[in-house]
């Protein structure tokens, strides 16, 4: 701009009255532009010139507003503020994951090739040791049951057949009614005690398959989660035992105090876990001698009763441990149906 200003004013006459004043307004104002120019620089509040001459509404006039706003930033909304945020939070929190695994897999990897020390409670192992071995046993009375279920169903409607056979046999068969008719309703009394027998069984299935997939489950989990502290213990611990061998500088001394913290988080969440998993075993025990004693019994009881012919004592076995039978016609499928 004073460029173009000091080369319109280079090439102008400018007329010169007696007074000193120049001769038009015109050349008033050219002269205040130019004077403004040399002393305070080109005003930009208003219009800055791009192309074409000074002044009026030319299309190579552009408002400096526009410029400006133009170049500057925009200011960020809150919720850009709180997508940003969340944004760091999800990346500590991946960073934090990694750095976990790493240690937790260096951990294990070093017990496994026996170059690194791990925590072992004897006492609490072996209780664990011995939960998975009776859940292993408990899983095959559960496999073995079910099919003397699936086995004996298949018998009990086996008899239910021949004894409608027989009955069918009676009626049409006048010189060998009666032994026909013996034979119906021998089938047809030991169908109604196969069914009540299997009425046993299921209870027995049924309860003790809460005991293991419910109850033991629970208890497992529960270690499981107490196993992955003590690795991750393990894991911290050695960190801050390889970190303790080194160097006492500014900086190492920072990274001790560091991991001194968090093996103290990992340590307290080991030591929970382990007085949890004390508990639930010893919970877990209780009621597992609990459910069994009753079970056990009622097998016991149901299959002696079924095979010694005993019906009166098998409807009393029935009764004593609040076996509900199904009732005859109905359209509930049975228990091995639902599994």
């Amino acid at each position: 701009m004073a460029d173009s200003i000091m080369s319109k004013a280079a090439t102008m006459e400018i007329p010169i009255n007696s007074n000193g004043d120049t001769g038009t307004p015109e050349d008033d104002s050219l002269e205040q532009d130019l004077q403004q120019v040399m002393v305070s620089g080109p005003n930009l509040n208003e219009t800055s010139i791009v192309s074409g001459g000074y002044g009026g509404p030319a299309g190579g006039i552009i408002p400096t507003s526009t410029i400006k706003g133009s170049s500057n930033h925009s200011t960020p909304s809150p919720a850009e503020e709180v997508s940003r945020g969340v944004a760091v939070e999800k990346l500590d929190s991946v960073k934090k994951w990694g750095i976990n695994t790493y240690k937790c897999t260096k951990q294990m990897f070093s017990e496994r090739f026996g170059r690194g020390s791990r925590t072992v409670d004897l006492e609490l192992e072996a209780q664990i040791e011995l939960l998975k071995d009776t859940k292993s046993k408990y899983e095959n009375i559960l496999r073995l049951a079910t099919a003397l279920i699936s086995h004996f169903q298949s018998m009990v409607q086996t008899q239910q057949a021949l004894g409608d056979t027989f009955t069918d046999l009676s009626q049409k068969s006048p010189e060998l009614q009666d032994e026909f008719g013996y034979n119906a309703e021998t089938q047809k009394l030991l169908c109604k005690n196969g069914e009540a027998l299997l009425g046993a069984i299921s209870f027995f299935v049924s309860s003790v398959d809460t005991l293991v997939n419910k109850t033991m489950e629970d208890t497992l989990m529960t270690i499981r989660l107490y196993e992955n502290a003590r690795l991750e213990f393990d894991a911290y611990r050695s960190d801050l035992e390889e970190l303790s061998l080194g160097p006492r500088d500014a900086a190492a001394m920072v990274r001790i105090e560091m991991a001194q913290h968090d093996y103290q988080i990992h340590r307290d969440k080991y030591e929970r876990l382990r007085s949890d998993v004390t508990i639930k075993l010893k919970f877990l025990e209780e009621n597992k001698v609990k459910v069994m004693h009753k079970q056990l019994l009622l097998f016991h009881n149901a299959i002696s009763a079924y095979f010694a012919g005993n019906q009166q004592q098998l409807e009393q076995t029935l009764l004593q441990f609040n076996v509900k039978l199904k009732p005859p016609g109905s359209q509930k499928p049975s228990w091995l149906e639902e599994q």
